[in-house]
Parts: C-alpha cells; sequence; structure tokens
C-alpha cells in the first residue's frame, strides 16, 4: 500500500509541474527562476527537518555524491526543461521526460551492470518511433528550428535526471535517507545556480506577479520538497528501473493541462505518437509470460 501512495503522489504532483514550469517562462531569466524554487524548497526542507529533529549532515566520503545529485535533479536538468518550455508546449517536454524509463535501463546497465532485456530495445524503438511522429511534422516537414531546441533541451534535461536516478540509488545503499540527501541536494543546488548567476552577470528579477510567484511557491513545496521525496522513496523502495514507471503517466496529465491553458491542438500524428511513447514505457515493466508449474506434493510429516 505504501508502494501505491508514493506512486500516485508523484504521478499526480509532477504530472501537473510542467504547466507550473511553463507559468513561470517570461521576464524572470532562467537561472533565477529555477534558484527561486530551489532556494525555496531547500529552506522548507532544512527547516522542516530541523524542527521534527532529523536533520542530519552526511559524512564528508558521501558529499560529493551529494553534489553530483545537486547538479543532475536540483540545477542542470531543470535549467534544460525550463529553456524547453519557452520552445515547445509543457506537455509535449513531459512525453521527452517520460522516456526516462529507457534511460535509467541504459544507465543501470553501465553503472551497476543490470542486464538490458530485449523488451528494453523494443521499448526503445517504439519510443522513438512515438517522438517521431510527434515531433516529425515540425522538424522535418516544416523544420521548425525552435522544434529542435525544445527537443533537444528536453532530452538533455531527462539525461541529467536519470543520472540523478543512478546517484540517488548509491546514496540510498549507502544508506542516506531521501529527505537528508534532497534537503542538502537542493541546498548544494540553489548554491550552483547563484554561483552561475553571478559569473554570467545574469539580472536578479523579482517575481513580476501573483501567478508567477503561485507558480513557484507550488514547484518548490510540493513539485520538490514532496515530489521528489515520494520519487526518490520509489527509487530506494523498489528500484530506479521501476520507479521510472511513474513518468509513463506524467505525459496524460501534463498533455491534458497543456490542452486547456496552453492551447496545444491535437493532430491524429500526434495521438498516435502519444500511444507508441507510451506503449514503449509499458513495455520495460510488461510481465513475461511464464508456464505455470505444478507445486510438488507435499511430504507428510510424523508427529
Amino acid at each position: 500500500m505504501a508502494n501505491i501512495i508514493l506512486f500516485v503522489s508523484t504521478v499526480v504532483i509532477w504530472g501537473t509541474t510542467w504547466i507550473a514550469i511553463a507559468m513561470q517562462v517570461g521576464p524572470v531569466p532562467v537561472l533565477v527562476s529555477v534558484f527561486y524554487r530551489f532556494a525555496t524548497a531547500a529552506l522548507i526542507f532544512l527547516v522542516v527537518l530541523g524542527v521534527l529533529g532529523k536533520l542530519r549532515i552526511p559524512a564528508a566520503r558521501h558529499q560529493p555524491f551529494i553534489f553530483m545529485q545537486a547538479l543532475c535533479l536540483f540545477s542542470c536538468n531543470f535549467i534544460c526543461f525550463y529553456n524547453a518550455a519557452s520552445y515547445v508546449p509543457s506537455g509535449l517536454i513531459s512525453v521527452i521526460f517520460s522516456l526516462a524509463t529507457i534511460y535509467n535501463a541504459i544507465n543501470a546497465r553501465l553503472f551497476f551492470g543490470d542486464r538490458i532485456t530485449a523488451r528494453t530495445v523494443v521499448a526503445a524503438v517504439l519510443g522513438a518511433s512515438g517522438l517521431l511522429l510527434l515531433f516529425g511534422p515540425d522538424i522535418l516537414v516544416h523544420f521548425n528550428v525552435d522544434t529542435w531546441k525544445g527537443v533537444g533541451l528536453s532530452a538533455l534535461g531527462t539525461l541529467f535526471f536519470s543520472l540523478g536516478n543512478m546517484v540517488s540509488r548509491r546514496n540510498s545503499a549507502e544508506g542516506i535517507a531521501p529527505a537528508t540527501a534532497n534537503a542538502w541536494g537542493m541546498t548544494y543546488g540553489s548554491l550552483f545556480l547563484l554561483v552561475l548567476i553571478t559569473m554570467t552577470g545574469t539580472p536578479v528579477i523579482a517575481p513580476p506577479d501573483t501567478q508567477y510567484l503561485m507558480a513557484m511557491l507550488y514547484l518548490a513545496a510540493v513539485g520538490s520538497v514532496i515530489g521528489f521525496t515520494t520519487y526518490l522513496m520509489l527509487v530506494s523502495r523498489i528500484g530506479s528501473s521501476r520507479a521510472a514507471y511513474t513518468t509513463v503517466l506524467f505525459p496524460v496529465v501534463a498533455l491534458s493541462l497543456s490542452t486547456l491553458y496552453e492551447g496545444y491542438h491535437w493532430t491524429p500524428l500526434a495521438i498516435v505518437g502519444l500511444v507508441l511513447t507510451l506503449a514503449g514505457n509499458v513495455v520495460i515493466f510488461a510481465r513475461p509470460m511464464t508456464r505455470s508449474v505444478a507445486p510438488a506434493p507435499e511430504t507428510a510429516s510424523s508427529h
């Protein structure tokens, strides 16, 4: 039951964050928007853990991996996603993000030696075909450079996210609680973003309106503090590959919101593309057909 609650919570929360990210695209530079989000989330995390008496500082040998998790999950990936939202609808970004299941399967093989099965290859082909149908008309027919940028940034952001999953898997195996890793990871991530803002001379612009502020608070408190905690708890409980199955359902929520609020227009090719992309992710988790084996006869016990 706990895994089901974590799974549903992650799907609902992260399925809605994409539209909130789109609401932050505008006069505030991307680096600053991502900084606002994770600085706020880090503050909430540290205060809550401190009040509960659960604030722990990981050992020095774990610090490089906490920083790596910060770069992959709480800064670099979202720099990509926020920039991508300037070029393509947020719902389409979530479709590309759903390929994290395939990214995770490949990276788990590279970093942990997990076996890549035939179904992973089939899933990759289905996913790539689906994306081609979703974005092909703009990329290949109309040669829309902005769509290329959006797809590329989304794919790069998903790669960072997957690498962050691998680091999180390592941290959990070392006994670091997801809440602890997230609290310090978001802290390091926001500090890294602040350094980037300073080095690039990016202007720090205050939240321009109520919509931006509410979106930022939702992304920080719900999307980051709660969402990342539920997701990484799933990673530690059921593994990175199976936890990434939550991303399969994100596009259903995100594209529904994108249709309502961003005016995303569905075409027959787009519908088929979405179905293929989701099918590619589902294939990874389909249970293999096994023959039923009759149980061995019980041996009578003597009394």
